[in-house]
């Protein structure tokens, strides 16, 4: 079940405050007596903090093969809090939030967030819920950013990293300029004041995402049981209405400008915790080839860290759909960790 935690007004990175801030947020497991055996779970860009429930709307692949009693990320063994972004469009203070200085929806005028305005939001969350001490930080996609944000960020906090089909720089395909362009021709767009428009921007915000899905490799996993392309085309248009309607444009906007300042090669050296890194073999937004660059890159700064490569057709939703391939890796990675 979904929570809601209150956590003040946030200073942010690039300047102002955002006003009454609060995150949703899920929890499994116990927080143990020394408040120190906590996992932070950071979900993906179109994603949301529930991906761990798996669900056609888990854009990076669901994770239930990966968290749950006696699986990698034991629930009986860790206290689990898988938090929604700041700025994301399911629950966390975001674009659709109202605006206290208004009593209207932030809509375009939502503050620049960064990365690191993520994480510290996340840092209140997990103050009041009285954990002392992370375990981990375990992410695919945006969320393996904020795990090697939470690094950089707060190295005395957190003894490992887990980052699955990820890197310390965004892909050049996340181009939030060309997307606010497409939504601008949208008739209903109304310089970034839709929401009382009657549908929205239903059908550019569902174009979007179903190019997405594709893009992440849905075709490929679906064919596995949808032979017929015209089945598969039907079932990838309806998930991408499904999320189309529950989805915010300007969480997408937001969330993808925050990327303009996420460029973590030359910070490594404050990582203290070491690294499980991810990638999957046909993943088009971060193909192994980074490997080369990333796992270097953290050596130099003496950063122990693991690499493990997924073999699957199924690109950017590899770390869920095939989650068998590196469990056994990720439950000997969090037991090394002390």
């Amino acid at each position: 079940m979904t929570r809601f935690q209150d956590i003040g007004d946030l200073p942010l990175r690039l300047g102002g405050v955002l006003r009454g801030a609060r995150l949703a947020y899920i929890t499994r497991g116990r927080l143990a007596p020394d408040r120190r055996n906590a996992v932070l779970l950071t979900h993906g860009y179109t994603s949301s903090h529930t991906f761990i429930e798996g669900g056609s709307g888990a854009s990076e692949g669901g994770w239930s093969d990966l968290v749950g009693p006696g699986l990698a990320i034991d629930t009986e063994r860790f206290y689990i809090v898988s938090s929604n972004m700041l700025g994301s469009s399911f629950g966390s203070t975001a674009p659709r939030s109202t605006n206290p200085a208004t009593g209207r929806p932030y809509g375009p005028d939502f503050p620049p967030i960064t990365l690191t305005d993520i994480v510290a939001a996340q840092r209140r969350l997990l103050d009041a819920l009285g954990v002392r001490g992370l375990h981990a930080v375990v992410g695919p996609s945006y969320g393996g950013f904020q795990a090697f944000t939470w690094g950089v960020e707060h190295p005395d906090f957190v003894r490992c990293l887990v980052a699955a089909v990820s890197g310390l720089t965004a892909p050049r395909s996340l181009d939030p300029a060309s997307l606010a362009a497409r939504l601008a021709e949208d008739p209903n767009w109304n310089g970034g004041h839709y929401y009382d428009r009657p549908g929205g921007v239903l059908g550019t915000m569902t174009a979007v995402r179903e190019e997405t899905l594709r893009r992440y490799g849905l075709d490929d996993e679906l064919a596995r049981h949808l032979p017929d392309k015209a089945a598969r085309d039907a079932e990838i248009h309806q998930r991408a209405r499904d999320w189309a309607e529950a989805a915010d444009a300007h969480s997408l906007l937001v969330l993808g400008r925050a990327l303009d300042h996420y460029d973590l090669r030359g910070e490594l050296s404050r990582i203290r915790a070491r690294v499980l890194y991810v990638l999957s073999r046909t993943d088009r937004l971060f193909p192994p080839s980074l490997a080369a660059e990333v796992m270097p890159a953290l050596a130099a700064t003496g950063v122990s860290a693991t690499y493990v490569e997924i073999d699957s057709d199924h690109g950017h939703l590899a770390s869920g759909t095939e989650a068998a391939q590196w469990t056994p890796a990720l439950r000997r990675f969090l037991d090394r960790t002390p």
